[in-house]
């Protein structure tokens, strides 16, 4: 966009982390699953802030599936980063591990995508600075992104 100088994924990569406690869990002993859907909410959410300067709001998350239990005591990290930036709207993919602060064993729970929508003072969409993959992994989410936006598109 004019006048915005555009930005890697590595200026707004963004980790999130806390310890799962009894209040944030069922009686089975396992997370609840809206516990770490506002964690990956807020992730997402201050990655697509950082990249855009702005305040953003999250217009939708990806199918998510909770593939690995996460327990009460386990150490929950949470890294977001832009995959790719439209217009107004970013791509922002967020992976899920839990550590087992006793074993150290770290398993990776889930991993999901969320668009985000940058909002400007008229509380209306805004544009965002372009997005420049640098590495390959990062061109990589890059391409794929194209493809899912393309495809919602369609």
């Amino acid at each position: 966009m004019a006048g915005m100088k555009a930005r890697p994924p590595r200026l707004s990569k963004t980790i999130l982390s806390d310890v799962m406690l009894p209040a944030d869990a069922n009686n089975h002993g396992t997370v609840f699953g809206g516990v770490l859907l506002r964690m990956i909410d807020k992730v997402a959410g201050v990655c697509a802030h950082r990249h855009a300067q702005r305040s953003c709001v999250t217009v939708a998350m990806e199918r998510i599936e909770f593939k690995i239990p996460v327990q009460v005591g386990d150490f929950v990290m949470m890294e977001a980063q832009v995959n790719y930036a439209g217009r107004t709207s970013m791509e922002i993919g967020v992976e899920v591990h839990a550590e087992n602060l006793d074993t150290g064993k770290r398993r990776h729970t889930n991993s999901c995508l969320v668009t985000m929508v940058a909002i400007g003072p008229n509380k209306k969409p805004c544009p965002v600075p372009e997005l420049v993959p640098e590495t390959s992994d990062e061109k990589r989410r890059y391409k794929e992104a194209q493809e899912r936006r393309k495809g919602r598109l369609a």
